[in-house]
């Protein structure tokens, strides 16, 4: 726990835990639930750049992780298929990835992305380029790849991030060649944005297949 208003954000986690605990009777312990919870807040505090709402995140990685662990070992019956973005620091490539295929996939797909080594924020031209499509980022944050969300997908795809994402069977893995947007320009950012999105395209006709 971090000395920035411990009291706020402990009561805030507490009540992430009592309601993810509700959420999840029968499937997880409440020890179980506690330790996700704060377990996030403790990874996402050595990198998220915004202190005064890291409670909150945390509440949300924790849920979206509880979620893929349920989905992973059967407790919810995967209704759409799963797809997880991976790159280095979930800032730039993945972000946009994951963006834009829920953008076009709607509620056919369940979308996540990770970081192998999770940056503080969401590249900020990013953002940008990703507006002038319409899409909204300013809820997203970067968040470090943890085995419940590998687990629960079907597609996993890597973008420049190695072997940092562990494999296993029964899944579908490709890795995409891109350049990083990091210190780009905006020019530069659209133009990986476009490639990227081709890629998406390509991947959601893969799905509907």
């Amino acid at each position: 726990m971090t000395a920035e208003n411990p009291p706020l954000d402990t009561k805030v986690l507490q009540l992430s835990v009592s309601d993810l605990t509700r959420k999840y009777t029968g499937m997880f312990s409440a020890e179980t639930i506690e330790r996700y919870v704060y377990e996030s807040y403790t990874t996402l505090s050595r990198t998220a750049q915004i202190r005064e709402h890291l409670a909150i995140l945390a509440e949300r990685f924790a849920a979206d992780r509880l979620r893929a662990l349920a989905l992973a070992e059967g407790k919810i019956a995967k209704t759409v298929p799963q797809v997880l973005f991976v790159c280095v620091h979930n800032v730039g490539r993945s972000q946009i990835a994951a963006a834009l295929l829920a953008h076009y996939a709607g509620d056919s797909v369940e979308v996540r992305s990770a970081g192998s080594l999770p940056g503080s924020e969401v590249h900020p031209l990013v953002v940008d380029a990703l507006v002038e499509r319409g899409i909204d980022l300013s809820g997203a944050f970067p968040k470090p790849l943890t085995d419940d969300v590998v687990r629960a997908a079907d597609y996993v795809i890597t973008m420049g991030c190695g072997d940092a994402c562990p494999i296993y069977p029964g899944k579908r893995y490709l890795d995409w060649e891109l350049d990083d947007p990091a210190d780009e320009t905006p020019e530069r950012v659209r133009e990986i944005v476009d490639q990227i999105d081709s890629r998406v395209h390509d991947l959601w006709t893969q799905i509907r297949s």
